[in-house]
């Protein structure tokens, strides 16, 4: 393991440290980053979901900027608008809170869609466009935004091409026992540091120049062609599922878009790279799958009737693609 791997272990220790039992989810945002990847994140409210992206953003060498998402807000809170100024009967650019590194956009699917797709643009364009002009964002760039359940009163069901603009759908569970005990523990220590005025010992932030340099990294291990192929077929399965069982030509609608072949081989090099590892193998393929494919396939009315979860049809894809 380099220096380079080292601080992004340490990084991932660190959020740990803050965000208990939810292991899963601090790997996918450190995946995030490392894939130049934005990511989306659902669970009901208090499981630590903005905690642990305003730690990972303490823990980087980057402008932060939340943003609420809710009924009333308008695309210009987010991209900022022209400004008239009367002194010299010129517009000026007021820039809006999209113009920060790391966007923390919260309960993102409270907002209607209006909103949600004024984030397009800058999800993949990574520019913001106001009138005849358009104005470039920052090179570190990620969104990390969070929902609820859609089940739940009061959210909007992201449209399908923003959905598509993540590079990582993560569903957030409830910690267990054990760690109910030590989020508890943490709790009450961090009361107690507030009202003592103490401040624990503080990380020493990942710079822009280590991301830049983990990402040129990730790119360049080796991928072997069967690794490949094996993605090629688990994206092939969602398009024509018909061709690998009865139960997924029922279920699937729709398949997933060629990013999801691409979110499938950038977060399987960075969890390989993670490992201190320069290859690529087919378990690497299986956990980042799940989550890279989640949010790409529309599951069929008669697949909603049966009570058929995403996951559910994920694990029948991943058992009946033959890995190399």
């Amino acid at each position: 393991m380099n220096e380079i791997q080292s601080t992004f272990t340490k990084l991932q220790q660190f959020i740990s440290e803050q965000v208990v039992g939810q292991q899963p989810l601090v790997e996918r945002m450190v995946l995030a980053l490392l894939c130049d990847g934005h990511l989306l994140l659902e669970g009901p409210p208090g499981l630590a979901k903005t905690r642990a992206i305003k730690t990972l953003a303490s823990g980087i060498e980057a402008d932060f900027h939340r943003v609420q998402f809710t009924p009333d807000l308008l695309p210009a809170d987010l991209t900022g608008s022209d400004i008239y100024h009367p002194e010299d009967n010129s517009f000026q650019f007021n820039q809006g809170p999209l113009f920060h590194n790391l966007i923390l956009a919260d309960e993102i699917n409270r907002a209607p869609a209006k909103v949600q797709s004024a984030l397009l643009e800058s999800m993949e364009e990574r520019q913001i466009t106001i009138g005849l002009s358009s104005h470039p964002l920052p090179k570190l760039f990620l969104v990390m935004a969070t929902q609820n359940p859609i089940e739940q009163e009061g959210t909007y069901p992201l449209p399908e091409a923003q959905l598509d603009r993540f590079l990582l759908h993560v569903i957030i569970r409830y910690p267990d026992r054990e760690a109910s005990r030590k989020i508890l523990a943490i709790s009450r220590q961090e009361t107690l540091d507030a009202l003592e005025d103490n401040h624990p010992g503080d990380f020493n932030p990942v710079t822009q120049t280590d991301i830049f340099a983990a990402r040129r990294e990730v790119m360049t291990l080796h991928l072997a062609e069967s690794i490949e192929e094996y993605i090629i077929e688990l994206i092939e399965c969602t398009r024509s599922p018909q061709h690998y069982g009865d139960h997924l030509a029922r279920w699937i609608e729709w398949g997933a878009s060629p990013r999801g072949a691409i979110a499938i081989e950038r977060a399987a090099r960075a969890t390989a790279w993670l490992k201190g590892r320069d290859f690529v193998t087919p378990e690497d393929v299986q956990q980042v799958a799940p989550d890279a494919l989640r949010h790409r396939i529309l599951l069929s009315y008669e697949a909603t009737a049966e009570g058929v979860t995403p996951q559910q049809c994920l694990d029948e894809i991943l058992q009946r693609v033959p890995s190399p």
